[in-house]
């Protein structure tokens, strides 16, 4: 099977635009084209699946195991005739002095070739070097192509293609112009998910335009057949819907996108019926078991989230009455007292009695590692002690009053205090870390037993797949 694996010398070189662009233009083209992409990140694989027309799934190392890696890899590729991988920082980067995590790592384990994006504002004949150095450093990786992402113009795209070809054996694949069409809007967390764009699917479409235009499709497709063999896995079973024991409510709208969605199917094939709730516009929680509310971006929707002033108190309400709930990072914020960013302050749900109050620089940002404690409240928590997840947040609770316990020992990260994380009150969950059902930890399955615990007696959930 075809793939490719984008990678490029340092974050910000422009391969997620690239990527993007490739999904579109393979889709558009006509193939079925399915991405990936490396590491936790919710907004990106929201852009790529809308590309490719495919749920996009992240392959992480600080939370799966080599072969699950690559049982998700395979299993999620198996009808499709590309595959595009997107990594993330530089293809070299990683945690690990001796580069197992990094994107190198990563095209090893999936015996990828690598097309490498080389941002090329303001050099021209030093991009030689540079790859030069980049083949080298590690000769098991197959630096397969390289696309030159924003040049200067025609003068400056003849002058990078010449030194390329003078001065090494790498493929140039295409140069892309610096254009307004390839600008995406940028915010504190990085790009805009799509899901907030309303001008997404002409943006995806634009940027499908320039790269087919600019760069080699057909070198890319041979370049993909290069990819090593892989070992082969059974299909992903499918959620069996008429078994379902409880209804799980999950905020999904333009405040809480960052749901992975394997996560989401891991609680279906746990046994949960779905439920979509939309905290910007619905007036009072549906008829649920349990509430999942995810990450997002609550400051950039607070004044319309205070203004539902309905949906705050069936929230703090259902939460009071013990309505299992688990709340990441944003959905934390929520339910807060206040949130408050700059000049702007807007009231929250009101449960975690403290206020989220926004700051200049991230507070908590990468991989945390978590040590239950036994204030955790999920059942089945045995050989789950130690816990891979991952933070970003901008945020962090002020004036927090004791009123709760503490889930988590914080072992890296930030979380809450500092030094711990998951606040728990009654039958809330509240933390800043991200968690991602895996094998290492099937977080999934614990809530909707702790769900089912507390679900009403005489409640029949019907079926639904979200």
């Amino acid at each position: 099977m075809s793939h490719l694996y984008i990678s490029a010398a340092h974050k910000s070189s422009g391969k997620t635009t690239l990527s993007i662009g490739l999904c579109a233009a393979f889709h558009q083209s006509g193939l079925v084209v399915q991405p990936y992409k490396k590491g936790p990140d919710y907004i990106d694989p929201l852009w790529l699946s809308q590309a490719s027309q495919r749920c996009a799934c992240n392959l992480d190392f600080n939370t799966m195991a080599h072969e699950e890696i690559l049982r998700v890899f395979q299993q999620r590729r198996v009808d499709a005739d590309i595959t595009v991988i997107e990594g993330n920082k530089g293809l070299y980067d990683g945690m690990s002095m001796d580069g197992s995590d990094s994107n190198a790592g990563m095209a090893k384990l999936l015996k990828s070739p690598v097309v490498l994006v080389i941002d090329t504002r303001g050099v021209s004949r030093g991009i030689a070097p540079l790859l030069l150095g980049y083949q080298q450093f590690d000769p098991e990786i197959n630096i397969a192509g390289v696309i030159f992402n924003l040049a200067g113009g025609a003068r400056h795209a003849a002058k990078l293609r010449s030194v390329a070809e003078e001065y090494t054996d790498i493929p140039v694949l295409g140069v892309v112009n610096r254009h307004k069409d390839m600008e995406l809007t940028e915010r504190h967390l990085g790009l805009m998910p799509s899901n907030e764009n309303k001008q997404s699917a002409a943006i995806i479409q634009a940027i499908g335009r320039q790269v087919a235009d600019q760069v080699d499709l057909e070198a890319c497709l041979a370049i993909a057949k290069q990819g090593g063999e892989l070992p082969t896995f059974p299909a992903m079973p499918v959620p069996d819907v008429p078994n379902c024991t409880v209804r799980i409510g999950i905020c999904q709208d333009r405040a809480f996108s960052f749901y992975y969605q394997s996560d989401l199917h891991a609680l279906q094939m746990a046994g949960a019926e779905l439920i979509p709730v939309n905290t910007l516009e619905d007036s009072k929680l549906p008829d649920i078991d349990g509430l999942f509310i995810g990450g997002g971006f609550p400051e950039t929707h607070m004044q319309e989230l205070g203004k539902n002033v309905r949906m705050r108190e069936s929230i703090r309400q259902a939460i009071e009455a013990g309505l299992p709930t688990y709340a990441e990072c944003g959905g934390l914020m929520y339910l807060s007292k206040r949130l408050i960013w700059g000049e702007q302050m807007a009231d929250m749900v009101g449960v975690i009695p403290a206020d989220a109050v926004m700051h200049v620089k991230p507070q908590g940002r990468g991989y945390v590692k978590l040590e239950e404690t036994a204030a955790m409240p999920w059942p089945g928590g045995a050989g789950t002690s130690i816990i891979g997840a991952h933070e970003f947040h901008y945020s962090c609770l002020e004036e927090l009053k004791q009123q709760g316990k503490f889930a988590y020992k914080v072992r890296r990260g930030k979380g809450i205090t500092g030094e711990e994380d998951g606040w728990v009150y009654k039958n809330l969950l509240a933390s800043y870390s991200h968690l991602r059902d895996t094998e290492q930890h099937h977080w999934a399955r614990r809530f909707v037993a702790f769900v089912k615990q507390h679900r009403k007696p005489d409640h029949q959930p019907g079926g639904g797949i979200l």
